[in-house]
């Protein structure tokens, strides 16, 4: 066999990728591609076409063709078992069997061209082998990035002390009566108000720069966040400080999708002398044919103080929790206050909250496998047909009081079967044809947009779409448990 060029190519023999595995002119394979709708038959079906000189072998994909260019006498089984892999690889790599699609990812398609056919040749692989030969994994890359990624953990950790220290001189320097000292590494900068300080948090400094905006103001008060399976992403406040010391850091989007790539930062938390942080976390899985297998949630209150005049406040804690929490203060937490008024302070009244330190005051736990705890669930259904599964999945909100936002539902799909044909579908999707997943994504769902559905065809067994998984956010706790807005006077005296 010897295969001359393998295209992709319009009805109209328009070449928008075009792989030449001999010496061939670009005038000459265009005007092959050209000539070879002219020479098919429309009333018939057949999968080749020949020439006085050449052999079109072809495969339709909705819009565009396949075409393998080969020599007369090579042999057609051949060619229709190299056909069939090549058609299989495009949808590896392109989303949609479209013209712009196709030439976005032409290099890809040319990379993965090369591993089927070597001068004119077929190789012996498989779709699964092409894979893992063009993703190229390095030793040496892995080493260097490790290396680089230990290099900017180090430069970090020593960022936070670094602030650390000039902070504490600051500080001492206003206590004694003295001008604070300007820092030259990190600008020099003082203080506005005597009752406000320069935030330092754990993970990023807040330096001050000339004539810059300020930040929107957002009221005081607690944030609350309820997370399942979310992973957060670690800012790479390595590079954002230098953006902030004047470097230019040239950044690309190449390899993202568009969606990530457009994605617009959230502003900064507006933090003020107390600061009140309240996060839960849910983990719970669900068999297959329903039922809650088990169910974790974990909540805590984080305190931070920045101003030392605060250091002996009391807050109140609303609890309205029916679903049976187990609650837990910090040791140093007064806890027979907590239990009869509601109220978290200390212990020793004569002791302050530390100043610029995150303090976890409060947490609670609540772990069931009662099904009326579920606050998402989630129905799969697969279904064999002649071409493969016909796979129904829906959504249905139990808790109306919830608002969860960035749902995204991931489908495990089988491997080198291409992308699945979507029919109906609530929101929008991403298939990601690397990992073999599709990726149902919802921005809100709340009491107004309660349930929802996607069906998608997709060659396959019932048991590779499972198992499936679910991650969201969300502003209101799942737990009842709050603290109310409270004034920045600080509390003194015996309650």
């Amino acid at each position: 066999m010897v295969l001359l060029a393998a295209a992709v190519c319009t009805k109209a023999g328009k070449a928008i990728v075009s792989r030449q595995f001999v010496e061939m002119t670009r005038t000459r394979i265009e005007g092959l591609l050209a000539a070879f709708p002219k020479l098919m038959n429309t009333g018939k079906q057949h999968t080749f076409v020949e020439t006085e000189s050449v052999r079109y072998v072809y495969q339709p994909m909705e819009k565009l063709y396949m075409v393998l260019i080969t020599t007369k006498n090579s042999n057609i089984l051949e060619d229709l078992e190299t056909l069939r892999l090549f058609s299989r690889v495009i949808p590896e790599y392109c989303r949609a069997l479209e013209e712009n699609e196709i030439s976005e990812h032409c290099f890809d398609l040319i990379f993965a061209f090369d591993e089927i056919v070597a001068l004119g040749y077929r190789e012996n692989v498989n779709l699964a082998q092409i894979r893992t030969f063009t993703e190229m994994d390095s030793h040496e890359e892995k080493v260097f990035r490790a290396v680089r990624e230990t290099q900017e953990r180090e430069a970090k950790a020593e960022m936070r002390r670094k602030a650390k220290e000039l902070q504490q001189a600051r500080r001492d320097a206003e206590r004694q009566g003295k001008k604070a000292p300007g820092f030259g590494g990190f600008g020099s900068s003082t203080v506005s108000g005597g009752s406000t300080a320069a935030m330092i948090t754990d993970t990023i400094i807040e330096t001050d720069k000339p004539k810059v905006a300020p930040a929107p103001t957002r009221p005081s008060g607690p944030s609350k966040a309820l997370k399942l399976g979310a992973k957060g992403k670690e800012v790479d406040n390595f590079v954002d400080k230098l953006k902030s010391e004047g470097e230019t850091i040239m950044s690309s989007n190449m390899g993202k999708r568009t969606s990530e790539a457009t994605k617009v930062h959230a502003p900064p938390i507006n933090m003020e002398s107390v600061h009140m942080k309240i996060e839960e976390k849910i983990t719970l899985t669900c068999g297959r044919d329903g039922g809650l297998q088990n169910m974790e949630l974990h909540g805590m209150i984080m305190l931070r103080i920045s101003d030392d005049k605060f250091g002996r406040i009391r807050l109140h804690v609303e609890n309205e929790d029916k679903k049976g929490v187990q609650l837990q203060t910090h040791p140093n937490v007064d806890k027979k206050l907590f239990t009869a008024e509601s109220l978290i302070g200390l212990k020793n009244p004569e002791k302050s909250f530390p100043v610029n330190s995150d303090v976890g005051v409060l947490k609670w736990r609540l772990q069931t496998t009662e099904d009326s705890f579920i606050p998402l669930t989630i129905n799969c259904w697969p279904s064999e047909s002649g071409n493969g599964c016909d796979v129904n999945i829906e959504y249905e909100l139990q808790e109306d009081n919830l608002e969860l936002n960035d749902v995204v539902i991931t489908i495990p799909l089988p491997s080198g079967v291409g992308a699945p044909v979507i029919g109906e579908i609530d929101g929008e999707y991403r298939h990601d044809s690397r990992r073999n997943t599709l990726e149902w994504c919802l921005p809100v769902i709340d009491a107004k947009n309660k349930s929802g559905s996607l069906e998608f065809s997709i060659a396959g067994q019932p048991n590779d779409f499972f198992p499936v998984q679910v991650s969201f956010i969300s502003k209101k706790n799942y737990c009842n448990i709050q603290v109310p807005h409270f004034n920045r006077e600080p509390i003194w005296g015996k309650h």
